[in-house]
C-alpha cells in the first residue's frame, strides 16, 4: 500500500471541501435546522458526488468526463436554478421547535438532495482535472490499485471534514437564539441565491 497516495488523496479532499461556498453554507444550515446528523449525512451527500468526479479524473475516463463537460451548460443551469430556489427558502425560513424524532426519510432527502447539487456541478470534476496534475499525477496513467488508494483518501479526508464541520456546527445550536438562526438564515439564504444567479449569468455572457 503506497501510504503517499492515501495522504494526497486527503489533502485534495480536504481542498475541495474545506472552503465555504454555498454547499457548504446549506449544510450549516442542516446542521442548525435538524441537528448534527442532519447535517452531517447532508455532507456525505457532497462527499459522494466529489469521489465520483475525482474516480473520473484520476481514471481518465474520457467517455465519461466528456460527456458531462458536453452537457456542463445544462447542469449549470439546472445547478443554478436549484441554489436560487432553495437559498430562497432557507432565507424565508424560520427556526422550528424542536420535535420528537425525525421526519420519516429525512436523512435520506438530505443525502440526495445534497448528492444531486453537487453532481449537476461540472465544474468539479474540471478542478480536479487540473488539481491533479499539480500532485504529479497522469490523468489515465495509473493503475486502479492506486486509484483505489488515492480515492479512499480523498473519500476518508472530505469525510471527515463533513463530520467536524457540521458536528460543530451541531453541537452549539442549542446555545443559539431564534434571532441569530434567523439572521444566519437570511444571510446564507441571500448569498446561496447570489452565487445562483451569478452561475446563470456568467453561463449567458459566455453563451452570447
Amino acid at each position: 500500500m503506497d501510504t503517499s497516495l492515501v495522504i494526497q488523496g486527503i489533502l485534495v479532499g480536504l481542498i475541495l471541501a474545506v472552503p465555504v461556498g454555498p454547499l457548504s453554507l446549506m449544510c450549516i444550515q442542516t446542521s442548525l435546522s435538524g441537528g448534527r446528523l442532519h447535517g452531517i449525512v447532508a455532507g456525505l451527500g457532497i462527499a459522494t458526488a466529489d469521489t465520483f468526479y475525482a474516480s473520473v479524473a484520476f481514471l481518465g475516463l474520457t467517455v465519461v468526463s466528456g460527456f458531462l463537460l458536453s452537457w456542463q451548460s445544462p447542469l449549470r443551469i439546472i445547478a443554478g436554478l436549484v441554489l436560487i430556489v432553495v437559498g430562497i427558502r432557507i432565507f424565508l425560513s424560520r427556526p422550528a421547535a424542536k420535535q420528537a424524532g425525525d421526519p420519516a426519510g429525512s436523512y435520506t432527502k438530505n443525502f440526495a438532495t445534497m448528492l444531486a447539487i453537487a453532481i449537476a456541478n461540472p465544474m468539479t470534476i474540471i478542478f480536479l482535472m487540473v488539481t491533479l496534475p499539480g500532485f504529479g499525477f497522469v490523468v489515465g496513467g495509473s493503475s486502479l490499485g492506486a486509484a483505489a488508494e488515492f480515492i479512499g483518501g480523498f473519500l476518508f479526508g472530505s469525510v471527515a471534514w463533513w463530520i467536524v464541520l457540521c458536528g460543530s456546527v451541531g453541537s452549539v445550536r442549542s446555545r443559539i437564539s431564534p434571532e441569530t438562526l434567523i439572521l444566519i438564515n437570511r444571510v446564507s439564504g441571500t448569498y446561496i441565491v447570489c452565487v445562483g444567479l451569478f452561475m446563470l449569468v456568467s453561463l449567458v455572457y459566455t453563451l452570447f
